[in-house]
């Protein structure tokens, strides 16, 4: 189904049900005043209220709420951070435990400013939760960092339990829908990761609906596979403001389906698809699924 027209309206299955419970209400009042963002804000994630009041969960969003980089889907502010708080990894570590979160998932707005691109803060807040939250399970979705080894590095010492990092959309769109990303040096990204530290399990993302074809969807998921990518999301793309790019379809809950029995076909341990989901999406269960996955072929 494509939509040429603002005023077309989303399929039913679209339909997003609020909850504003006193789950909902107090993590938000816990977030402002730690003076933490959150990508489930920021990005206007369609899953906030389910993880919010349900699920009680949240992805922490790092170094500032203003991101470098404009790509052309995401809702994050774009500009030039001025801010660089090195006591933000203690008030995450404060927060997960205030929480009592199982499992904690970090992501980093893009800091080209930044000569690390942000690895050292990102090193840091995995080792303060860590310290104050030996039992939670860590989860990091840095941007490339320039595509340097050493920063990607900097986080990998660290040991995350998940590294996740977006490959966004299938090779021909990714220049006109992520600004100073490259297809490839997402995948060198991946792979390098997996090379450094090859028991963390790596992860990776696809939105659906701005122009991709079936073939090119599949493509992405060798390419994924190619460079030893252990878990996989798939989301349908929402507009969020009509200054991003338009969505070209809509994707039926079926397809999604289809597509998720393909993609475990190709080998990946767990994956999730559907069109609400986003890159953290029940990111609890995808950590204790590859955990599983990993006790089964270790036998």
């Amino acid at each position: 189904m494509a939509t040429k027209e603002e005023h077309v309206r989303k399929p039913e299955w679209l339909k997003i049900k609020l909850n504003t419970n006193e789950n909902y209400t107090g993590l938000k009042k816990m977030m402002r005043e730690k003076n933490l963002h959150t990508v489930c804000e920021e990005a206007r994630c369609p899953n906030i209220h389910e993880c919010w009041a349900v699920r009680r969960t949240a992805t922490f969003m790092i170094l500032g709420e203003v991101c470098t980089r404009a790509c052309r889907f995401c809702a994050v502010k774009t500009g030039l951070p001025t801010e660089l708080d090195l006591e933000e990894p203690e008030r995450v570590a404060d927060s997960v435990q205030l929480m009592n979160l199982k499992h904690a998932v970090i992501t980093v707005v893009a800091r080209d400013d930044l000569k690390d691109g942000g690895a050292s803060v990102l090193a840091e807040t995995i080792r303060a939760i860590r310290r104050k939250n030996p039992f939670t399970t860590i989860e990091v979705l840095p941007s490339d960092m320039g595509g340097v080894e050493e920063n990607l590095r900097i986080v990998m010492d660290a040991r995350p339990d998940i590294l996740n990092h977006n490959i966004e959309t299938v090779r021909s769109l990714t220049p006109r829908v992520r600004a100073r990303a490259k297809y490839e040096r997402s995948l060198e990204f991946l792979r390098r990761a997996k090379e450094m530290q090859p028991d963390i399990p790596t992860k990776s993302s696809i939105m659906l609906g701005l122009g991709e074809t079936k073939e090119e969807i599949i493509e992405t998921m060798d390419d994924l596979r190619a460079n030893n990518v252990d878990i996989m999301t798939l989301g349908q793309y929402l507009q969020p403001t009509k200054k991003h790019i338009k969505v070209q379809k809509y994707y039926h809950p079926n397809e999604f389906e289809e597509l998720k029995e393909i993609a475990l076909s190709k080998g990946f341990s767990h994956v999730e698809a559907g069109p609400l989901v986003r890159s953290s999406y029940h990111a609890d269960e995808q950590v204790n699924a590859a955990a599983k996955n990993k006790a089964q072929e270790s036998k």
